[in-house]
This record gives C-alpha cells, structure tokens and sequence, in this order.
C-alpha cells in the first residue's frame, strides 16, 4: 500500500460527492448507479488521473454515465447519503493506494457488502478499513497480483 497524494485525496472527496449525490440525480437504484460508475469510462479517467483535469458537474457525470449505459430506473432501494459518500470515498481511496482501477475494487467488494460495513467501519481510518475488508477476505496484497497472474496463465492456456 502507497501513501495517498493530495490529488489522491481530491479524487477522493470528488467520488464521495458524486456517489451522495446520485440518490437525487439518477433514477436507478444505488447499487445499479455503483455498479455502472464503478465499470464506467469516467472511472477509468478517475484511476490514470486525468478527470482532475477536466470541469464537470455531477450532473453531467450522470449524465455522461447514463449515456454510456442508457438511462434507467431500475431498482428502488437509495442508500443514505452519508453510507453512499462513504463508499465513494473508501473506492477511490482503494484504487489510489493500491494501484488498483475501479473495476477490480469493484470485484474484490460488491456495494450490499460495503453497505454492511458501513456502521462498524466508518469512523475507522480509510486505509485501516481496507485492510480489515482484505483481511476479513484473506487476501493480501500479495495474493492480489499472485492471483491475477495465475488467472492470466489460465485464459491464455484455453486460448
């Protein structure tokens, strides 16, 4: 694990604002909004840090996300505000210290399972609480790459 950087941390605190307000910006359910924000082309620009360098609003995050995915009003359960900035913040803090891009955060822990967490974790410190959730998993940081290694081996054996 790598020290979080100032433009880690604003990274952070955007995704946190993001993921609060998209219980009153998107239609669909939280878990729909993570699950395409997490597999989104604005998440890929969040992990290789250019999106600092451009303006956008939530609104038009949403939109843009929307747009990539078509929009929809699936699902009905909205997390609170204060679980979902937490999950937010806790993702991106993820993929900033580990090295790790959304989408293979997003595998290692589904947003129903973070919700869980939320009450006894949040008042922990962030890089605290990751390692609990990989420890709670028995993964290590080892183990992360060990293992994406071993799958690679295993697809390009099939091919």
């Amino acid at each position: 694990m790598k020290k979080i950087d100032e433009t880690g941390l604003k990274l952070c605190k955007v995704q946190a604002e993001l993921f609060a307000a998209s219980v009153s910006l998107a239609e669909c359910s939280s878990a729909v909004f993570l699950r395409r924000f997490m597999n989104s082309n604005v998440a890929k620009r969040m992990d290789d840090g250019s999106f600092l360098f451009e303006s956008d609003t939530k609104e038009s995050i949403v939109a843009e996300i929307e747009e990539e995915f078509g929009k929809t009003a699936y699902g009905k359960v909205k997390y609170a505000e204060n679980e979902l900035y937490w999950m937010g913040y806790l993702y991106r803090y993820w993929c900033c210290t580990y090295g790790k891009s959304s989408r293979q955060v997003y595998r290692i822990i589904k947003p129903g399972e973070l919700r869980e967490l939320f009450f006894p974790y949040h008042s922990l410190d962030t890089g605290a609480a990751i390692e609990r959730i990989l420890e709670a998993k028995n993964i290590r940081q080892d183990d992360m790459t060990a293992r994406g290694v071993e799958i690679l081996r295993r697809i390009t054996n099939r091919a």
